[in-house]
């Protein structure tokens, strides 16, 4: 059985020092289980959907994916010359959707969307250059909800599980924000494995 994520920095696992983020987690919990089960964990720290379609094809091919699992949106939402405009427009977005989810289904039977993480907006304006705002993020979350119910795919929501002292510089998850999106996941991936 091989899993592959597809995701930003908060899927690679930033700011989790002590367990390398929630995806790591996925892993080494399905390792102690002696399951034979493959997690490749795949994400890039600062990807759009757009930067994710040029290489997704060729890394899912090669590794022969039973389940693919995106996790995001988040880089896409972000604020760049006002708190309304998205780096990646809309129309964008949502066919960057489509795509992501025709490829990945060319190789695996089960495609899940993890839904977006909310931001401290306060924190980031102190930190980043560029910001985001919860309203982008709820809206593109909103989108990606909206395409898992009309195109079969399994969507894990986020909202609620990361509380503003759960984000490190307000917008990646700390260690504890990466554990409550793995107990949050893990539960759901048993589901498909038990199938």
């Amino acid at each position: 059985m091989n899993i592959c994520i597809f995701g930003d920095s908060i899927a690679w696992g930033a700011y989790d020092p002590e367990h390398g983020g929630w995806g790591n987690r996925l892993r080494n919990y399905f390792e102690a289980q002696n399951k034979d089960i493959n997690i490749y964990n795949l994400s890039i720290s600062g990807d759009t959907t757009t930067d994710l379609l040029d290489r997704l094809e060729a890394e899912v091919k090669s590794r022969e994916p039973n389940i693919v699992i995106f996790a995001i949106g988040i880089n896409d939402a972000q604020s760049v010359t006002d708190a309304n405009s998205t780096r990646i427009s809309i129309d964008e977005f949502k066919n960057n959707l489509k795509k992501l989810h025709r490829t990945a289904h060319k190789f695996a039977d089960e495609i899940i969307f993890i839904g977006l993480t909310s931001a401290d907006e306060l924190k980031m304006k102190s930190i980043f250059s560029s910001f985001y705002t919860n309203q982008n993020i709820k809206y593109l979350d909103t989108e990606i909800k909206k395409f898992c119910e009309e195109n079969n795919a399994r969507f894990i929501s986020m909202d609620g599980i990361i509380d503003t002292y759960d984000l490190d510089d307000g917008l990646h998850p700390n260690t504890e924000g990466h554990k409550k999106m793995f107990d949050k996941i893990r539960p759901e991936i048993e589901t498909l494995l038990d199938k």
